[in-house]
């Protein structure tokens, strides 16, 4: 649920990805809190993502908007003492509890992190064998400044593997929380071409994104990403917790007007409960696109 910026009327792409900046330091707890959720359900997306860009022991591999530190931890883990790994994020937050989760698995020899976004960021060329971004490609501002950077940056023959969503209605666990927000904002006004979870969830438009950069052999496969939440009410509080926009919507409520507006979201997931324990699953599907230099 990486946006800060969905909320705004006018889009100003500085202002944007300083909210973005602000709204991931503000949640970065929150994200450390529930990251066994979000990694069980990511590892299978990262694994995939890793074995397309064919990381392997000794690989020099890129990762962009890392967050708390996947996929880096897992290519790191590949590539050993003999590979390094270069994990970019703009929230400084994100990549302190990265760096922590990188000291409790023994990785920070084969890690360095660097705060930056990849539109703007200077990154060595012709350096890299790999590069790797889950799930950030959606929020750049300027998505052909950000692949071509990345595109520079890869030695020749090198790979770059990405996950984004898919659309809406593959994605409950964002769309339920989104939907019921914006029914409850009533007649919310939106830019429109502007990042957001679902920005890439037109293939043709996230290939057309790579081959401009250069990237070539392009392909594409779907993936499945399962969240499970023990109850709808513990989903509630992980979107509260994780969601910088939800976090502002409600900033402006009354107490009362809040709890109703959460009491919204769980009533929306009871409909992906299991009907014996309660438990709470949503299936989502992820797009993983691999382009060659």
């Amino acid at each position: 649920m990486k946006s800060n910026g969905i909320f705004m009327s006018n889009f100003d792409p500085e202002q944007y990805k300083e909210g973005q900046r602000q709204g991931w330091n503000n949640v970065a707890d929150g994200w450390h809190k529930w990251w066994k959720i979000t990694e069980i359900a990511g590892k299978y997306v990262s694994k995939r993502m890793i074995e397309l860009a064919e990381i392997k022991q000794g690989s020099r591999v890129l990762d962009v908007a890392t967050g708390l530190g996947e996929p880096a931890i897992t290519a790191a883990q590949e590539v050993g003492d003999s590979g390094r790994v270069l994990a970019i994020d703009l929230s400084t937050q994100m990549l302190s509890v990265a760096k922590q989760r990188t000291i409790s698995s023994g990785l920070q020899n084969v890690i360095e992190f660097q705060e930056g976004d990849s539109e703007t960021i200077h990154l060595p060329s012709l350096t890299f064998d790999a590069a790797l971004c889950r799930f950030g490609l959606m929020f750049l501002p300027n998505l052909k400044a950000g692949i071509s950077n990345i595109y520079k940056s890869l030695v020749n023959g090198g790979r770059f593997s990405a996950a984004v969503w898919a659309s809406p209605e593959k994605v409950p666990f964002i769309s339920v929380p989104l939907n019921t927000l914006l029914k409850e904002m009533k007649n919310p006004v939106f830019p429109t071409n502007t990042p957001g979870p679902f920005s890439l969830s037109d293939e043709n438009l996230l290939n057309d994104s790579f081959i401009n950069a250069g990237f070539k052999d392009i392909i594409t496969e779907r993936q499945d990403m399962i969240f499970n939440f023990d109850s709808a009410e513990v989903f509630t509080n992980f979107v509260y917790e994780t969601a910088s926009p939800v976090q502002v919507f409600l900033s402006n409520q009354s107490q009362e007007r809040k709890k109703e507006i959460l009491g919204a979201i769980t009533e929306a997931a009871t409909r992906y409960a299991d009907k014996d324990s309660g438990s709470v699953s949503f299936k989502n599907e992820a797009i993983c696109i691999l382009g060659r230099t």
